[in-house]
């Protein structure tokens, strides 16, 4: 069949404002983003600049703005970008954007360097104070199920860049720092729990959710990320009684 990518460009070095670029080609409908990305790469355009990495959903690389939704290309078939089967063919070009609200190095790539800040900063690693035990640190079957969902989170920024509240507000801590301040705050070994919550208890942490849900419908891992969140502004509110 036959699809036109419409890409967005932009290099820095060369290009005074970014612009789009038709490609043209012969693909599969259970071709995946990712593969024609290569192949426009490979065989058409080399200049073409995008990230990727393991290619089945597990880094998070190659997340980016696909008609208009933050997706994972490598998770994404054509066939389910608007394929027709009557005539072989789209019905109008699919779209590839980089992830809204990230300032852009080249084409497709984004500066997660302000992102990598926020994460850090709600500290993502066990801390414990008392010593440790002879052997691990054991947790129940219901302890781990209470952080399993929040766990597969792969750092993509798909929710983060989708999040209206991050896009108004560059100094919010966006969905992806909550949830992954979540995961240890709610893990029964971790010792730092005032600590963290003190971290997202400000004008630019977690009350600037205001529960739209956008994180939600972003997120390639289906994490009800606003569910999560919810349960720490909870949690602060209980500390206050």
């Amino acid at each position: 069949m036959k699809v036109t990518l419409r890409i967005f460009r932009f290099n820095p070095e060369t290009d005074s404002e970014p612009y789009y670029k038709d490609y043209e080609i012969e693909a599969d409908p259970k071709d995946r983003v990712i593969d024609v990305l290569h192949y426009i790469k490979n065989e058409i355009d080399g200049t073409l600049t995008f990230r990727r990495s393991c290619l089945h959903g597990i880094c998070g690389s190659d997340g980016m703005r696909i008609n208009g939704k933050n997706m994972l290309a490598c998770s994404i078939l054509l066939q389910d970008l608007g394929y027709s089967d009557a005539n072989k063919t789209y019905k109008k070009p699919i779209v590839i954007e980089p992830l809204p609200g990230m300032p852009i190095i080249k084409d497709l790539v984004t500066d997660f360097t302000d992102f990598w800040k926020k994460y850090e900063a709600v500290k993502p690693y066990l801390i414990t104070k008392s010593p440790p035990p002879e052997r691990e640190r054991l947790q129940s079957p219901e302890d781990v199920e209470l952080i399993m969902e929040a766990s597969k989170c792969i750092l993509c920024a798909c929710c983060t860049t989708s999040c209206p509240s991050t896009w108004s507000n560059e100094d919010y801590l966006g969905p992806a720092a909550l949830l992954k301040a979540y995961r240890f705050i709610f893990d029964s070994r971790d010792e730092a729990t005032d600590e963290r919550l003190d971290i997202i208890d400000t004008p630019n942490g977690i009350w600037r959710c205001h529960t739209i849900f956008h994180c939600v419908q972003a997120c390639p891992k289906e994490i009800n990320i606003t569910w999560h969140i919810s349960k720490l502004k909870q949690k602060l509110v209980e500390r206050e009684i």
